[in-house]
């Protein structure tokens, strides 16, 4: 009997302080107990932070996937127009199109008047500007991932300062546990930093990395698509032999509005 009685309270004591030591790392408290308002407040932020750059993370690699950059079934369509020769349904296809391969090639189509080297620039000027606009989207995990170890640190400092002001309180003599609380403050606000910090900035390496490859690639497939559509040389002087190009005449008709 009391055997079991030692077991009960052993454990009843293992959890009040198993309670105690991850009430730490949420909440800072004073040598007397009660709460420390400013390390609570940068410990909240720095969750706060944590919830907003995984939000963030899942957003993105949703919102930069293959298929809403460069998707297989817009390449099969296109190609099955391309192999019928009916250029007008591509360019009606491309236009309603809302994924970065789609919007690329219809800036590229709309310059058709202007000639083929003009599509091309326009292709790669477009590209450009919409894979630094997916670039900028995700900056905001790099700065995240830059600034929650500087306010880990300004935790770290607050929390050395309560020490050694309990040090100085005592005269030189303090109590361990007086120490205690600026202590964990300090070690608490550099951890959650950290946790904050390690993920952002490898989610946001990921998925700069990931939006780089997946452009260039639409890049590339949306080149080799206008070179479908290399104007055709016609003769137009037989003495010299000089040559005309044009355009496919239902790109023409298409992109002339």
């Amino acid at each position: 009997m009391l055997r079991t009685d030692f077991i009960f309270s052993f454990v009843a004591n293992a959890g009040s302080g198993a309670h105690s030591f991850a009430e730490a790392f949420f909440v800072s408290r004073r040598s007397d107990g009660s709460i420390e308002f400013i390390g609570s407040s940068v410990t909240w932020l720095l969750l706060a932070m944590s919830v907003g750059a995984i939000g963030m993370m899942v957003y993105m690699f949703l919102a930069n996937r293959k298929p809403s950059v460069v998707p297989n079934d817009l390449i099969e369509k296109i190609e099955k127009q391309i192999a019928k020769k009916d250029f007008r349904s591509i360019v009606e296809l491309i236009s309603k199109d809302q994924t970065y391969l789609g919007k690329i090639l219809h800036a590229a189509f709309r310059e058709a008047k202007f000639g083929f080297p003009a599509m091309m620039r326009a292709l790669e000027q477009t590209a450009d500007e919409l894979a630094t606009a997916r670039l900028r989207r995700i900056e905001m995990l790099n700065v995240v991932g830059q600034v929650s170890p500087m306010i880990g640190l300004f935790g770290t400092v607050y929390g050395m300062i309560l020490a050694f002001g309990a040090i100085v309180a005592s005269g030189g003599s303090a109590d361990p546990v007086a120490l205690a609380g600026g202590i964990g403050t300090a070690l608490t606000t550099t951890f959650w930093g950290l946790v904050v910090a390690i993920p952002a900035l490898s989610g946001y390496a990921v998925l700069r990395n990931k939006i780089d490859e997946l452009t260039v690639e639409a890049t590339i497939v949306a080149e080799d698509v206008l070179n479908h559509f290399r104007p055709r040389k016609t003769p137009t002087n037989k003495t010299n032999g000089s040559v005309q190009t044009e355009l496919p005449k239902q790109i023409l008709e298409t992109t002339a509005t």
